[in-house]
């Protein structure tokens, strides 16, 4: 498994382009930025590339969500609102190539029942997998945790299952974070069994804290097994937050996800891990960046390319 970079919350000193350059001297496979949009499309791009990391994930602009708003994806009144974000997000993702786009829920509107709330949400949901699907991108839908974001409309696992039930597109996935389960007293291990084979993108932090992993009480050997024995694939996105330290190899999820820290996990566990491209996760989607896969002991463990000590 691969770790990108939130690039939202690390190096959050430094301007947005130049932290691109430090999660690549930190040892990062890739990153994600929750909303890019302050700089151009083209400007992004040409930073990524000179970098030579890929975009893992982007979201769909959230109105006033992050200002304690209702956001745009769950409120009837404001579809206009959300298809103008649609359209930007399309634009812009067709210039950066995420792998991924996330659609954030939002909170319940005033006014709003939960019920008109979900089916506003699962019809956005659809129409914009279905729109990112021309573009070879996966749609992504997360659960937070209602301690940090009170009145956020999915918080847990069943109602995330519930929600890709009722969405029914194949290129509508879960995004799921560790910390955001671990933080309402959630078994992150029960909640990836649950939404087995329908996860697309794993954020990660520890809990309480929302820490540099081993800061806090979170299981991590346990989930990175949960994953494999789901058929998880894909991305890592370290989601720390400000103040929990930013190396991308070297910390403890780096040290559990890759050899032969991972070939001690499998030995523990009693089964073989095999670590994969995060595309690869996708129903229809041709594999991303290829791998290159080496033996350790009776372990084969899937590593990236090389990358050049910084």
């Amino acid at each position: 498994m691969r770790i990108a970079a939130n690039l939202s919350l690390l190096f959050a000193e430094l301007p947005l382009r130049e932290r691109i350059v430090a999660a690549g001297a930190a040892g990062f496979d890739g990153v994600e930025i929750q909303f890019p949009y302050e700089l151009p499309a083209i400007v992004l791009k040409e930073a990524l590339e000179r970098a030579g990391l890929p975009l893992v994930l982007i979201n769909l602009p959230a109105g006033d969500l992050m200002r304690g708003g209702a956001g745009l994806a769950a409120v009837p009144a404001r579809q206009d609102e959300f298809d103008a974000a649609l359209e930007q997000a399309l634009s812009y993702a067709a210039m950066t190539r995420p792998a991924c786009v996330n659609v954030l829920p939002g909170r319940l509107a005033e006014g709003v029942d939960r019920a008109q709330a979900l089916a506003t949400l699962a019809g956005n949901l659809r129409r914009t997998a279905e729109a990112f699907r021309l573009l070879g991108i996966g749609v992504l839908v997360e659960a937070i945790n209602p301690l940090d974001m009170p009145g956020f409309l999915i918080n847990t696992p069943q109602q995330l299952d519930e929600l890709l039930r009722a969405v029914a597109h194949p290129n509508c996935l879960a995004q799921y974070d560790l910390y955001h389960m671990a933080r309402q007293g959630i078994d992150p291990v029960a909640g990836i069994e649950r939404l087995a084979g329908r996860i697309g993108h794993v954020q990660f932090a520890d809990c309480p804290g929302r820490g540099t992993p081993g800061s806090g009480g979170l299981d991590f050997a346990a989930a990175l097994a949960a994953l494999r024995a789901s058929g998880y694939r894909g991305w890592l996105g370290r989601s720390t937050g400000r103040g929990g330290g930013h190396g991308g190899g070297t910390g403890l999820v780096g040290r559990v996800a890759r050899q032969p820290f991972m070939t001690r996990l499998a030995a523990r566990a009693g089964r073989s891990i095999r670590c994969g491209c995060g595309r690869a996760a996708w129903p229809g989607r041709a594999p991303g960046r290829r791998t290159a896969s080496v033996r350790a002991g009776s372990v084969l463990v899937a590593t990236g390319p090389r990358r050049s000590s910084r």
